[in-house]
């Protein structure tokens, strides 16, 4: 099974999604200079979504899905 990944650059921070066992729901990491500060769990793509936008005001359409 091939999990997804998101990625948005924003300000001075880079956010990262993946995507867990479905059981488990998606991971967002937030990297400062290449080192992780913080990691959130989150049930679904859009709630992970959300939290960014909400802690760290990163717009909805900059994401685009990595390999």
């Amino acid at each position: 099974m091939k999990y997804r990944k998101y990625k948005a650059n924003f300000g001075n921070l880079t956010f990262i999604i993946e995507e867990d066992n479905p059981a488990v729901g998606f991971y967002l990491y937030v990297y400062e200079n290449e080192k992780c500060i913080k990691d959130y769990l989150q049930n679904t793509l859009s709630i992970a979504k959300e939290c960014a936008f909400e802690d760290y005001n990163v717009p909805m359409e900059i994401w685009q899905e990595v390999d």
